[in-house]
């Protein structure tokens, strides 16, 4: 199984509403990303700062071409970019991925 992190940033004081939007999570948004095959989600915040860790079941580059392409998905980002301020790093890429340099089974 790969895994996937990421790290992104929340706009000055909007922590809280990224929060809320979180624990409310679509049930159409939750279903998109076990479809693309994504499961042990977490995302963790410093500051407004935040990492992001998941594991594709299908492979890495399935989740993000199943993302990609996914309406619901679309529908969610759209709904996140009044509170996010993720760094420009590619087509199809809403984040950096980050390089996995260790890891301890």
């Amino acid at each position: 199984m790969e895994r996937y992190a990421w790290v992104g940033s929340v706009r000055e004081g909007a922590m809280e509403e990224y929060k809320r939007r979180h624990a409310a999570l679509w049930p159409e948004m939750k279903a998109a990303l076990k479809e693309a095959g994504i499961c042990n989600y977490t995302i963790f915040a410093c500051g407004n700062r935040l990492f992001g860790y998941y594991e594709c079941e299908k492979g890495a580059e399935y989740a993000v071409r199943f993302q990609n392409s996914s309406p619901v998905v679309q529908r969610w980002e759209e709904h996140m970019k009044d509170i996010l301020a993720f760094e420009d790093v590619g087509e199809g890429e809403a984040q950096p991925k980050l390089e996995e340099v260790f890891r301890l089974d």
